[in-house]
């Protein structure tokens, strides 16, 4: 049996956005921090995009839809 440690990544609109370690293991706080950069994320979505080259890389989608 193997064990592979994958690093962690969060993308927003195709852009890699930077995890402080002291936020590395708080997903709300992540959230909130992001959030100062890109305030789109407060209302996004948060997928799960899968493993790509040893990376596990969650994504924040914008909600589309009408206003209203």
């Amino acid at each position: 049996m193997q064990i592979n440690h994958l690093s962690r990544a969060y993308r927003y609109d195709g852009i890699d956005l930077p995890v402080p370690p002291h936020l590395a293991e708080d997903p709300q706080g992540l959230r909130a921090y992001h959030a100062t950069l890109y305030p789109a994320i407060l209302n996004a979505e948060l997928v799960d995009a899968g493993v790509t080259a040893g990376t596990h890389v969650t994504e924040y989608r914008r909600a589309v839809g009408t206003k209203g």
